[in-house]
């Protein structure tokens, strides 16, 4: 069904864009427009009915995938379009509200004129959003540093440095390079732990070795701990699991693990993110999403408790289980704000990113570091979160 109305939308969009396209071209690059929509649209189409077939082994789909990702960028590119035309139409009409049409023209010359370089600008400023949002999104990451204050912190947990990256999203625009930048950034903060909140990949677990490769012997003394997010759960995440365990990296699935320091105990708690349940992509399920007391179970009682729990919209999964501080992200910050000081990513929910409280409990929404959809970021730029417990 998502699928078919995806298919209709795509349809309609380029019906409008042709629409538009034909006041703004000449009419004999026109006539071969059609058909060069098409040839950009077919490998879109066909990769999205595969993937939720579940069709098409790890080798089997590069090639398609990068043309389908070129017809994605171009949809993109045509609601930008599709944006600019209407307003140029409106402001035309407004400015020639009280001028008589011409008489004899099918298009009036004048109006077809101003739509041209209308398209001209709003290309250049489509052209200069990706750059921008390619510098920030590429850029080096944002480090925030806070202090958070419990008054039931146990003395030995004191100080504890934690370095916090979520979304990473390894993958077709997320390559080792931008990796090895981001490890190199978290390595100078020199953490106690290092945390994982999901999406580790883009969407498949081959994707995954790029970033064992990058955080590959990371130096951070009380170990290192991951939760899967959504996108980790698009493919079967098992080989994601087993992949983690086997680089040192412990995976924490409506589990715990614990950690001592000063002679006292940090519990480390994970919850499972809902779409293990989902069986969207592969019509499989791979558990059975968010379980705080399954979480919780082996947790001494005098123990402190932190949560990774990769949808901020899930904390009060966390709260049941007892956490005091909730790590999150899935927010990307909003990823692309075009208004500034607004977040599209209350689209998700209300905590889109940074601290929030309940009570005596925390939670920490990270913009996370990496990309989905377009290779851009505007107003959120990539952060690595660096949290140091206090008591009092």
């Amino acid at each position: 069904m998502l699928f078919l109305i995806g298919l209709v939308l795509i349809f309609l969009v380029q019906w409008l864009h042709l629409r538009l396209l034909r006041l703004e071209l000449p009419g004999r690059y026109y006539r071969m427009l059609p058909w060069v929509l098409v040839l950009l649209h077919v490998p879109l189409i066909l990769f999205a009915g595969l993937r939720i077939l579940g069709l098409g082994g790890p080798g089997a789909l590069p090639l398609l995938r990068a043309m389908a990702r070129g017809g994605f960028y171009f949809q993109a590119f045509t609601v930008l379009h599709l944006l600019a035309g209407m307003t140029a139409e409106g402001l035309w009409h407004l400015w020639q509200r009280n001028e008589p049409e011409p008489v004899g023209e099918a298009v009036d010359p004048g109006r077809r004129t101003f739509l041209r370089t209308a398209a001209l600008a709003s290309t250049g400023a489509a052209v200069t959003f990706g750059a921008v949002g390619s510098r920030e999104a590429y850029g080096g990451p944002s480090i925030t540093r806070r202090d958070l204050a419990f008054k039931d912190l146990p003395p030995g947990l004191d100080g504890l440095r934690l370095a916090h990256l979520s979304d990473l999203h390894s993958g077709p625009l997320v390559g080792p390079e931008v990796l090895r930048r981001w490890r190199e950034a978290a390595a100078r903060e020199r953490p106690d732990l290092l945390l994982f909140t999901g999406d580790l990949v883009d969407s498949r677990p081959e994707e995954l070795a790029p970033l064992l490769e990058a955080f590959r012997d990371f130096a951070a003394p009380l170990g290192t701990f991951a939760v899967l997010g959504n996108h980790d759960y698009f493919d079967d995440p098992r080989p994601i699991w087993r992949d983690l365990e086997a680089a040192g990296i412990r995976c924490l699935e409506n589990t715990s693990a614990m950690v001592r320091r000063g002679g006292d105990t940090l519990a480390i708690m994970g919850l499972q993110d809902p779409m293990a349940r989902n069986g969207r992509f592969r019509r499989m399920v791979f558990g059975p999403g968010p379980r705080p007391a399954e979480a919780a179970r082996d947790v001494p009682a005098d123990a402190f408790r932190l949560c990774l729990n990769h949808r901020p919209s899930e904390w009060e999964k966390a709260l049941e289980a007892g956490a005091k501080l909730t790590l999150s992200g899935h927010t990307h910050g909003g990823q692309i704000n075009p208004i500034p000081g607004i977040s599209s990513a209350h689209l998700l929910g209300p905590r889109t990113g940074g601290l929030y409280r309940e009570g005596e409990d925390l939670l920490y929404v990270s913009r996370g570091l990496g990309v989905v959809g377009l290779p851009l970021r505007i107003g959120a730029p990539p952060e690595i979160a660096i949290l140091t417990l206090r008591r009092g």
